[in-house]
């Protein structure tokens, strides 16, 4: 099965989840389903319950609805709705999915708060820079092709109305890496919720849902990473977000060299070149992981100041970790300080 997101959305999985403390309610029981998807790996944890289908039936519609996110949405199927529409070279609206429309729908949300700096109309120059799924060597374009790509991009050229989509020139490309493996982890826990499931934790590579509580009846904490040089773990700092979704975006982990330059795979869409704000890694909270995931990806882009405006503006729960001379900085907005839990107890 090809990826959905391959390189560009290995991001940072910047995230381990935690048990609280306390002694194990032997009636209750922890189920844990892994597998594959969308170019990394699924984890899901919940309390089991009576009346539940077995767990390979659940496992097997899992596989299913996540397949189907797949192939409305991925960029590295030929024949997925996405990589159809992007093929296309009709200015005439398109009638897409309802899932499609409403994931275009945050993303084009996000892009007016952030004025920009989130854009999905990006393909074009995440696959120049070999982040996406164009076969290019790892390298930095010229100039020329730069100009020429940016030429392509701009979230205006797209429009949405209703379930009808549609481009303002031919060379328009989605590109919904960076908010789709969110969208994927919603509608697990969506899932979840259908068969009456209310304590689970769902993670797709580091984006996680989580509901109710753990197998000791505390919420669900999860530790984020503190970037560290030599590619060690560590934890920066541990949140309790309760019935929320939680991404984390950043360049520590995914980038390539060239004549000893660091090339980000964020790309930012007002220069057409990778991210150089010094900002590593940013954790949002939101009550969607697909909302999180791509403000996560906005406030990488930005620079410090301008996402701390925006967070605080839009009350927003989001962590920034930045590079200084001396190391790294956590600079928390107003909103995610209430979910800060180290040192605390």
């Amino acid at each position: 099965m090809k990826a959905l997101f391959s390189r560009i959305a290995v991001v940072c999985t910047a995230v381990l989840t935690l048990f609280g403390c306390g002694n194990k309610d032997e009636q209750r029981e922890l189920v844990h389903l892994t597998g594959s998807t969308m170019g990394t790996y699924y984890s899901i944890k919940f309390i089991k319950q009576p009346d539940l289908p077995s767990l390979s039936e659940i496992q097997t519609e899992i596989d299913r609805r996540l397949e189907k996110v797949n192939d409305q949405m991925s960029t590295y199927r030929k024949d997925s709705e996405l990589s159809q529409w992007n093929q296309n070279p009709s200015m005439t609206p398109i009638k897409v999915s309802t899932e499609l429309a409403k994931v275009v729908k945050e993303a084009q949300r996000i892009a007016e708060l952030s004025n920009g700096a989130y854009d999905i109309t990006i393909g074009p120059l995440v696959n120049l820079w070999s982040f996406g799924p164009e076969a290019r060597p790892d390298q930095a374009p010229t100039n020329k092709e730069l100009a020429e790509r940016r030429q392509w991009v701009g979230y205006k050229k797209l429009t949405l109305d209703k379930q009808t989509l549609s481009k303002a020139s031919p060379e328009l490309y989605i590109d919904l890496s960076s908010i789709a493996k969110g969208y994927g982890v919603d509608v697990i826990a969506d899932y979840l919720h259908e068969l009456n499931v209310h304590n689970y934790l769902v993670e797709i590579g580091g984006e996680l849902r989580l509901n109710g509580v753990n197998l000791h009846h505390q919420p669900w904490r999860i530790a984020v990473e503190k970037p560290v040089a030599d590619g060690s773990r560590a934890i920066q700092e541990i949140i309790e977000p309760g019935n929320m979704g939680v991404a984390t975006s950043g360049d520590y982990r995914n980038y390539f060299e060239q004549d000893g330059v660091h090339y980000s795979h964020l790309i930012n869409p007002k220069t057409g070149k990778p991210i150089s704000n010094h900002v590593v890694s940013v954790t949002v909270i939101a009550p969607t992981c697909m909302t999180a995931d791509g403000f996560a990806t906005a406030f990488s882009v930005m620079d410090k100041e301008e996402s701390l405006a925006l967070a605080n503006r839009e009350n927003i729960p989001m962590l920034l970790m930045v590079k200084t001379a001396e190391g790294f900085e956590a600079i928390p907005s107003n909103a995610f300080l209430p979910y800060m839990k180290h040192n605390r107890e």
